[in-house]
Formats: structure tokens, C-alpha cells, sequence
């Protein structure tokens, strides 16, 4: 099985600030933006964004980081149930624009049972989604609104992410 590199630290780096960009160009300058990570990855991711959405644009309003477990909203759960992680959301959803961030869009079944979670918090104002990478293959009707990198894939083929916070290098893998 052969690895490809396809974003290196360089290319994140990039990706990222853009998707900072595009987040910040989009919103009312007015609206408090709540950047919520899907466990594992969207963590480190939501909070790079937020760090950069404050470093281009110090006067806006940023909310707390947020993580979100959606173990028990899956629907593909087996019969053994996986353990849950932690959800913190240090601040209160409702009426906030809410950035959900993801390392990887797929079928969409991990986006659809966090937004079932999100709702067990409150009611956001707005709810937009943010992946670094976005590889096709939907099985529901959902698509991200802020993509680091479109990456066509086989549904034989994996994408990893891996990220400085978590396994000590910046990149993703096609295999």
C-alpha cells in the first residue's frame, strides 16, 4: 500500500489561513463566531482557526472553543459501544454563528450526528461547517461551507490527517 503525501505543514498552514479568511470575509463583522471541534481532530483544527480568525482581525468578537463528542449520535454504531469522549462548550450556542470543524468530510454521517448533538446544547443562529480536507463520496446531503483542500478520492483509498498537536508532524495521507 503506497503513501502519498498530499498537504504537507506548508500546504495546512495555507489551507488553514485561507479557510480563516473565507470565515471572516463571510460573516457579519458584527456576529460572535463559536468555533466547536469534532473529537479528534476537529479539536486542534477549531483551534487554530480561532486563533487565526483573532490574529487577522482582532476587533471581532470570538467565542471559547468548543469540543464536541458524537459517540452516542452515530448510526453506525456496532454492538459494542465505543466509550464516549468529553463535550465542553464553555460558552452558550444559542443565537451564536457556530464554525463546526472537522478534519475529514466523508459520507457525511460524522457531520450529521454532530449537528444531532449541537441541538442538545441549544439553537444556534447559524451553524456552517469547516473541514480541512472534503473527499467526495456523500451518502448524505451535506457539504462543508469552508475547505481547506478538495482531495478526489476511491472509496478504496484513505485519507489521514495528522496534525502537530496530536502526532508531533503536520500532514495528510492519501492511501
Amino acid at each position: 500500500m503506497q503513501n502519498n503525501i498530499v498537504l504537507d505543514a506548508k500546504a495546512i498552514e495555507r489551507a488553514l489561513n485561507r479557510v480563516a479568511h473565507e470565515i471572516l470575509e463571510s460573516v457579519p463583522d458584527t456576529f460572535a463566531l463559536g468555533f466547536i471541534g469534532i473529537h479528534t481532530r476537529g479539536i486542534p483544527l477549531a483551534l487554530r482557526l480561532q486563533a487565526l480568525c483573532y490574529k487577522f482581525e482582532p476587533s471581532r468578537p470570538v467565542l471559547p472553543t468548543g469540543k464536541l463528542d458524537i459517540t452516542f449520535h452515530r448510526d453506525d454504531l456496532s454492538n459494542a459501544l465505543p466509550l464516549p469522549k468529553e463535550t465542553h462548550v464553555p460558552f452558550d450556542i444559542n443565537n451564536q454563528m457556530i464554525i463546526l470543524v472537522d478534519d475529514v468530510l466523508f459520507t457525511g454521517r460524522t457531520v450529521s450526528a454532530a449537528l444531532n448533538a449541537l441541538v442538545d446544547l441549544g439553537r444556534p443562529k447559524v451553524t456552517r461547517l469547516a473541514v480541512l480536507v472534503d473527499r467526495g463520496h456523500r451518502e448524505l446531503p451535506i457539504r462543508a461551507d469552508y475547505v481547506g483542500k478538495n482531495l478526489p478520492t476511491s472509496l478504496s483509498q484513505s485519507v489521514k490527517v495528522k496534525l502537530m498537536e496530536m502526532d508531533g508532524t503536520d500532514e495528510v495521507v492519501l492511501t
